[in-house]
């Protein structure tokens, strides 16, 4: 991490606009948004400071063998052999995408761009739409467009979504965490997105997101919520529109965005924080108002998901409340923002459908990429533009990284309790490795006094429906019967019994102090985050140092102050007090003997 990336939460209002390029990236789109030059050199291109949109490249990048991305020149009247072995490679297109693959008709394996002529076009879909049909998915055309090749006849490449029809709970699931300013529109964009209602502008949208009295009352999100919005396999948006319960939606989704809806405000800090360790988000939507701008806590939410090295994305909400120089003038903002040095992110605005396309499909490759939304939830002004990036918008983990945690010991992050009447008690969370099965015996700590419980668990639910089993990343509610409530607390792990979890009270972690108004020193509490930990500790000792000041390195040896935690080596680390904040990951565990 750049320790520049500090200037985010520094109390300066101004930064300057240093534009830098950033990393090549891989386009798999049609479309190429921006010209993209290696990393530390300026570009020569003094247009790359405009958002501009994207540009039709000659050819695409050679096709890989492992990924979801398939490119067939033609497919037309295949032999049965040849059928056959197609729909096999279609299967693990779509194992390796987790139930999706993108299909480039009229290209070749070398990413040239070759095209086809209509009546070939629609031979190869026929035959696409028969494969798809075979291995239980459905197909969407996303686009067509006309190619130049050393022919007189017109030629044409489409690029189709290949995506399975829901089959016992095995949806493809991403978690978006919702960031930005108090009073930007996140809740009310949620609301509009999950309900399929417009807004009536004075935030009738967003009563069904928040859980307390206060939040009503005042308008303003103090806890997490999680809101749900679905896409069938033909790519339609499934919500509560359409759909009474959230069961309903799971039935008929394929593809599930869990939006995660964090709080704004500066003194809900910690719970906003707990949403990005905890809840281990795939991408984060970062809502800026077009009327403010970057104020409050934007740019200190966009430093957190920066630090967490969460992939980022930027919706600019209220268009409607402002004049176009207004927009403009905040785009601006943003676009110094994200140049600067220690962000050193590629702006890319999102006019029209096609930009949608190839925002998702870049953005998942590419990391410096980040997309630029404008949008109204009163007058719905591109909100379809949002709707069509998430459900293109493929998953950050391949099938082989999947089977990987799968094999390891069972380990569940509890991150909230309940109590639920007939049930017992309950906890939600996150299944980290292994799988977990109705009837499984587990272990669940620490404890306050350092040991680990014996329990069951009685049933698995995942989006209020019933699950037997639970894989790896997803998240889950377990029912743990008559277990003592008064024994569980946020922050614990449930494990195999086989794992012999190691605890601590000490450990070490190398850090990157990015702001602190005076020194750091041995004796100073800090709130330590470390994935659902949560707990003050002291700083034990400096290593080689005596102080730190304001984007400096050290390792440093901490110690919770009330109860022993458990750990791994390699662990994200985050620590605040006041305005105080600093990043890293342990290096070094002392544990309980």
């Amino acid at each position: 991490m750049d320790t520049r990336v500090a200037d985010l939460f520094g109390t300066c209002s101004g930064c300057k606009s240093s534009i830098q390029g950033v990393g090549s990236c891989i386009n798999y789109g049609i479309m190429a948004s921006k010209k993209v030059c290696k990393s530390g050199k300026k570009t020569k291109n003094r247009s790359a400071r405009q958002f501009k949109s994207s540009n039709n490249p000659p050819y695409l990048p050679p096709e890989a063998e492992e990924g979801n991305i398939e490119y067939k020149l033609k497919l037309v009247n295949p032999t049965q052999y040849r059928f056959e072995h197609l729909a096999t490679q279609m299967k693990w297109r779509l194992q390796e995408g987790k139930g999706e693959a993108v299909y480039q008709i009229g290209v070749e394996d070398n990413g040239l761009l070759v095209g086809l002529s209509e009546e070939d076009m629609k031979a190869s879909l026929r035959t696409l739409h028969r494969m798809a049909e075979k291995v239980g998915a459905d197909i969407t055309v996303l686009r067509e467009r006309e190619v130049e090749y050393d022919s007189h006849i017109p030629r044409k490449i489409a690029e189709v979504l290949i995506r399975k029809v829901p089959d016992d709970q095995q949806f493809l699931d991403l978690r978006v965490a919702v960031l930005g300013n108090v009073d930007s529109g996140k809740s009310t964009l949620l609301g509009v997105l999950t309900q399929g209602e417009l807004d009536n502008g004075r935030g009738r949208a967003r009563l069904n997101l928040f859980r307390h009295l206060h939040e009503i009352q005042s308008g303003r999100t103090s806890s997490i919520s999680f809101e749900i919005l679905g896409f069938n396999s033909k790519g339609e948006v499934v919500n509560y529109s359409e759909s009474r319960t959230a069961e309903e939606i799971c039935e008929s989704a394929s593809k599930m965005i869990t939006f995660i809806d964090l709080a704004g405000h500066h003194k809900y800090l910690k719970t906003t924080i707990f949403g990005l360790t905890s809840y281990c988000p795939d991408f984060a939507m970062l809502v800026v108002s077009a009327n403010t701008g970057i104020a409050g806590t934007t740019r200190e939410h966009l430093g957190l998901a920066m630090a967490l090295k969460v992939p980022i994305f930027i919706v600019v909400s209220k268009v409607d409340l402002c004049t176009k120089g207004t927009v403009e003038r905040t785009l601006r903002q943003l676009e110094r923002v994200l140049k600067q040095p220690g962000c050193n992110k590629v702006p890319m605005m999102v006019c029209n459908s096609d930009d949608a396309v190839t925002a998702a499909q870049q953005f998942a490759q590419c990391p410096s990429i980040t997309p630029i939304f404008t949008l109204s939830s009163v007058s719905g002004e591109n909100l379809d533009l949002l709707k069509v990036f998430c459900n293109i918008l493929p998953p950050l983990s391949n099938s082989k990284e999947q089977e990987e945690l799968m094999q390891q010991l069972t380990e569940f992050q509890v991150d909230e309790i309940y109590t639920v009447p007939d049930v017992g008690t309950v906890v939600g969370g996150t299944l980290y490795s292994g799988i977990c099965r109705e009837g499984e015996q587990l272990v669940v700590g620490p404890t306050h006094e350092g040991e680990f419980k014996r329990l069951t668990v009685c049933s698995i639910q995942r989006n209020r429906l019933a699950c037997r089993v639970l894989r790896a990343g997803q998240a889950a509610t377990l029912a743990l019967g008559d277990f003592d409530r008064s024994l569980l607390r946020k922050g614990m792990v449930m494990v195999s019994p086989e794992m012999n979890p190691t605890i601590c009270w000490l450990f070490e972690a190398e850090i990157v102090l990015l702001f602190h108004a005076k020194t750091f020193h041995r004796g100073f509490q800090v709130t330590v985050h470390v994935g659902n930990v949560r707990q003050t500790a002291t700083v034990e000792a400096l290593q080689g140092k005596t102080e730190l000041r304001t984007g400096e390195k050290a390792v440093v040896h901490f110690k919770f102050i009330k109860h022993p935690e458990y750990l791994k080596v390699g662990a994200k680390l985050l620590f605040r007090e006041g305005v105080t904040k600093g990043i890293g990951q342990v290096t070094r565990l002392h544990p309980v003997t």
